[in-house]
């Protein structure tokens, strides 16, 4: 679980903070690359909102939002 400040944090930002990717346009190109899921459903929206308890499942690891 990773513990974010305010009421959500972006996809983009979530998966920086989870050292999944090292830039905003890494994530960019994984999220285009339709290899993330929100809650069971790809995403491809980059500015998603995320709030806590959404999973976020990429390479096959799961992390979830607190």
């Amino acid at each position: 679980m990773k513990k974010i400040r305010g009421e959500y944090i972006k996809l983009d930002s979530f998966l920086k903070l989870c050292d999944v990717v090292s830039t905003g346009g890494e994530a960019k190109l994984l999220i285009n690359s339709e290899e993330v899921k929100v809650n069971g459903t790809v995403e491809t929206r980059r500015g998603r909102k995320l709030h806590p308890g959404d999973q976020v499942e990429v390479h096959g690891r799961t992390y979830t939002v607190e």
